[in-house]
């Protein structure tokens, strides 16, 4: 092996096609990681190697094919690179997508699919990395969760409880790797112009005979308008370089504007006045 790869520290992200897992990519290969970065389908590694070029990062990123539904491969995989590289320093869990619709309109089928990606796949390649951790006593675990994950948002059922596990799966690995020298994080982020909510509603047909078709619409509306105006993601790349480069991170790092005041409110205040708040502000704002 090249001994100037031993030297470097590594990082496996997993859903790096587009959104935060290409620029977490290139980020962490800019902080000079070795990058395995992981995606389903690996014709859609276009844009990674384009944004790779221009950073002048080619050489420290490797892609590779991984679909975190696939149990096995999962373990495969991380095998695979642990055995290339020695170990793995950090892994960013990623990868995932946005169910939408309303409760009584959703097949149980699509919650599970949402599960299969977002909570059970991170659960496995998780699984898969966690002993060669141990062993070392040292590594990082990087769950992307979102402000969903504390937060519960109409029509958006199957991706908020998706995160709110992850959230909670990741409280208790936390706990118990810690004494393994071992640190699982979470970043929370808001909304930020990635591809997650427009692709996840992509599919969401408005039947007019629902009783919810006008509140559907409106969310569409406004999930439209939110992909329009959100900010750059690149605070939430910064937050998880800072996570990597952190000899002690915390366990949650919300991120984004009206996040963290989000989160105190509903902690603090009645659920009743919670609920009316939200409620009033989402449902006028969707009028307006």
């Amino acid at each position: 092996m090249n001994q100037t790869l031993k030297k470097q520290p590594v990082a496996f992200v997993t859903g790096a096609s587009s959104g935060f897992g290409l620029l977490t990519s290139v980020a962490l290969a800019r902080e000079g990681y070795r990058v395995l970065a992981s995606m389903r389908d690996l014709d859609k590694r276009g844009r990674l190697k384009a944004a790779a070029k221009e950073a002048g990062v080619t050489d420290r990123i490797e892609i590779i094919q991984l679909d975190v539904n696939d149990f096995s491969a999962a373990e495969t995989v991380i095998q695979n690179v642990i055995e290339e590289y020695g170990q793995i320093d950090l892994l960013v869990n990623n990868a995932g997508y946005a169910a939408g619709g309303f409760t009584e309109e959703l097949a149980v089928e699509e919650w599970r699919r949402q599960f299969e990606t977002n909570f059970f796949g991170l659960v496995a390649v998780t699984k898969a990395v966690l002993p060669s951790m141990r062993a070392r006593r040292s590594g990082k675990v990087v769950n992307i969760s979102s402000i969903s994950g504390r937060i519960g948002f109409p029509s958006m059922g199957p991706y908020v409880a998706s995160k709110f596990a992850v959230e909670g799966f990741s409280e208790s690995l936390r706990l118990e790797m810690l004494p393994y020298g071992v640190h699982v994080v979470l970043i929370e982020p808001g909304s930020y112009k990635t591809e997650i909510w427009s692709k996840g509603l992509d599919a969401v047909s408005v039947n007019p005979d629902s009783p919810y078709v006008k509140e559907m619409e409106k969310i569409l509306k406004y999930v439209n308008h939110v992909a329009d105006t959100a900010p750059s993601p690149y605070e939430v790349i910064q937050q998880i370089v800072h996570v990597a480069k952190s000899p002690y991170p915390k366990l949650r790092y919300p991120v984004g504007k009206g996040v963290k005041l989000g989160i105190v409110l509903k902690n603090i205040l009645p659920w009743k006045w919670w609920e009316r708040m939200v409620m009033k502000r989402l449902w006028e704002s969707l009028e307006s």
